[in-house]
């Protein structure tokens, strides 16, 4: 039977193609209902409100993979914001490009059955389960679009190394800081079934006050869970902290070292209780985009 990986590709100049929403199957529709529900099931209680908000207001849910157009509706009609279909990885130009136009870039491909919790790339499930429901935020969405015009100028600098962790430890493994406690608002936490819970419950993590220069001296691993989660009090702090010129920081940066992604530094201010209560963080089990 034929899936949307196997479909015609109508490429464009600006690497873009059709999701081709007819050729999923009843497989591909299948794979998104069992993530869906189990998803769905976990984050009460831990994605933040605006997330959940964002998820009812595009009408996500578990029927099936989700039809660009619709969600485009919407979105445009609250933040200005449309989705549109990649084959893939593409260029780091083309990606900021088109997100400092309000467009986000998502693959069109589910995973297969035995993929379920291990993936090396993101899926359509990672793309718009994560990241899709927070555009309806505007704070979020402003925020987003402001780092797609960041990323062109990082390019430029040739900054892009640091301006790139920031996009890891805010929009795919963020913390919201909130009256009940810490929120997910991170894409790559809130599409991971294990990771939802270990960024939450475990007391192995750092989680630390959101920093900007401590970020973007910060190094990430890509195939562990996190040994550091960044909190922010808002998404209007996360706007208003980034807003300010990053040239002269990406300069004042250059010659400081930079940190691991377990280390603790003298001014980290812990969210959630002291760092020697939980203890310094270790490698946990191998993981990918879930």
């Amino acid at each position: 039977m034929t899936t949307a990986a196997d479909s015609p590709d109508t490429n464009t100049d600006d690497c873009t193609i059709a999701q081709d929403w007819e050729a999923y199957c009843d497989r591909d529709h299948a794979t998104w209902r069992q993530l869906f529900e189990r998803q769905s099931r976990l984050l009460v209680g831990r994605a933040c409100d605006e997330y959940l908000a964002g998820l009812d207001q595009l009408g996500v849910c578990a029927d099936g993979i989700p039809d660009f157009r619709k969600l485009n509706d919407v979105l445009g009609k609250t933040t200005g914001w449309q989705v549109v279909a990649v084959p893939g990885l593409i260029s780091e130009a083309a990606f900021f490009g088109h997100m400092a136009e309000r467009r986000f870039v998502a693959t069109r491909w589910i995973r297969s059955p035995e993929q379920m919790d291990y993936l090396q790339e993101p899926d359509i499930f990672h793309d718009v389960y994560g990241h899709v429901p927070l555009l309806t935020n505007p704070a979020f969405a402003d925020y987003l679009q402001a780092y797609g015009r960041g990323g062109l100028k990082a390019l430029r600098l040739g900054a892009l190394d640091k301006l790139a962790r920031l996009y890891w430890y805010t929009v795919e493994f963020g913390l919201l800081h909130t009256p009940d406690g810490p929120r997910i608002y991170g894409a790559g936490i809130l599409s991971s079934r294990g990771e939802s819970i270990y960024c939450l419950d475990d007391r192995k993590p750092n989680r630390i006050a959101f920093d900007l220069k401590r970020i973007l001296r910060t190094r990430y691993r890509i195939d562990d869970f996190q040994e550091t989660y960044f909190v922010i009090d808002s998404f209007e702090q996360l706007m208003s902290e980034t807003a300010p010129d990053f040239a002269p920081i990406y300069r004042e940066l250059a010659g400081l070292a930079e940190i691991e992604p377990g280390d603790i530094q003298p001014s980290d201010t812990s969210v959630g209780g002291s760092f020697t209560d939980r203890g310094s963080a270790t490698k946990m089990q191998k993981k990918g985009r879930g």
